[in-house]
């Protein structure tokens, strides 16, 4: 039998999607997940998922768990919601504008809470996954956050593909996950095959005036500086989001600042700021007046980490 060209592409394809859904194993419960410096067992999917913060609420909607949610926490105190998640996550209700409570939790009957340390917890606070185990709600730790409670490596991307493929093992969605997370490390070797052999000096601003809030090497901006080609000016710095003092961003003398874009003080009035701020005129990035904005979601693990990546590469060429 033979087949035209048209038919055997489309027969290609569809046994090339065959193949791609057996590399993902369907969830066998129960199952165990790392989240931290814990073990995490979950005997069924969870039916009562919160997410804190916009990134966490964006990889859940991502993997297709929106019916898995009764709600999400710690977006609209801090942050605007862009059109796509507004609509996505239009009926949903928004159970605290920052950081909930444990009755908060309970009284929508949580049986799951994705957040972090500094992303709806707080260490020795009334919320922590210590606290909510008895309760029955099961934590899943940002990895990225365990750098306020363990010791870790510099963040990398891993780190967020790690999160993505344990919702989809907790929530049965690999397939979902490892399809999401392939097309991401598409788009990031593209990225980095273009990228020139200089690498810029970069310093991150989040926000801050008397000092700076910006990000050390085991903060998400550090993977995506270095994969964008750059090289944070604070990679020496064994912290995650942190503050620093303008003294010491001087005399580290970046070529580029990234600025963060969220809240009140807009990204225009951020880099204001730098420009009018006495101690940074010797700064090269100030002088030469190069600036890239990046929104809050992006600097944050998440699947907009890829968007940052392509923003700051193409910065950093300019």
């Amino acid at each position: 039998m033979t087949f035209s060209a048209p038919l055997r592409a489309i027969l290609f394809l569809s046994l090339l999607g065959l193949t791609d859904h057996a590399m993902a194993e369907a969830t066998h419960y129960p199952v165990t997940v790392q989240s931290c410096d814990r073990q995490v067992t979950f005997d069924k999917a969870p039916s009562h998922a919160v997410s804190h913060d916009i990134n966490m609420t964006q990889m859940m909607l991502a993997l297709g768990l929106r019916s898995r949610m009764v709600g999400f926490t710690g977006i609209s105190g801090w942050k605007t919601l862009p059109p796509k998640m507004l609509h996505d996550l239009d009926g949903l209700p928004e159970l605290a504008s920052k950081y909930p409570s444990v009755e908060t939790l309970l009284n929508a009957n949580v049986d799951f809470f994705f957040a972090g340390w500094d992303y709806g917890m707080r260490v020795g606070g009334d919320l922590t996954p210590q606290t909510l185990a008895p309760l029955g709600i099961k934590v899943l730790e940002l990895t990225e956050s365990c750098a306020f409670v363990m010791k870790r490596p510099p963040a990398s991307l891993d780190m967020m593909y790690g999160d993505l493929r344990n919702l989809g093992r907790i929530f049965d969605v690999q397939d979902r996950a490892e399809q999401l997370i392939a097309g991401m490390q598409q788009r990031v070797a593209t990225i980095t095959a273009a990228l020139p052999p200089t690498r810029p000096r970069v310093f991150l601003y989040d926000s801050g005036e008397d000092r700076a809030m910006t990000s050390g090497r085991l903060a998400m901006p550090q993977a995506l500086i270095d994969t964008a080609g750059g090289r944070n000016v604070l990679d020496d710095i064994d912290a995650s989001w942190t503050r620093v003092n303008w003294e010491s961003v001087v005399e580290r003398n970046p070529e580029v600042i990234v600025i963060v874009d969220y809240g009140e003080v807009t990204a225009a009035q951020k880099e204001q700021f730098l420009l009018n701020n006495p101690a940074l005129q010797s700064v090269d990035a100030i002088r030469n007046k190069r600036f890239i904005v990046i929104p809050y979601v992006a600097a944050t693990p998440g699947i907009d980490n890829i968007d940052a990546i392509e923003t700051l590469a193409a910065g950093f060429r300019s």
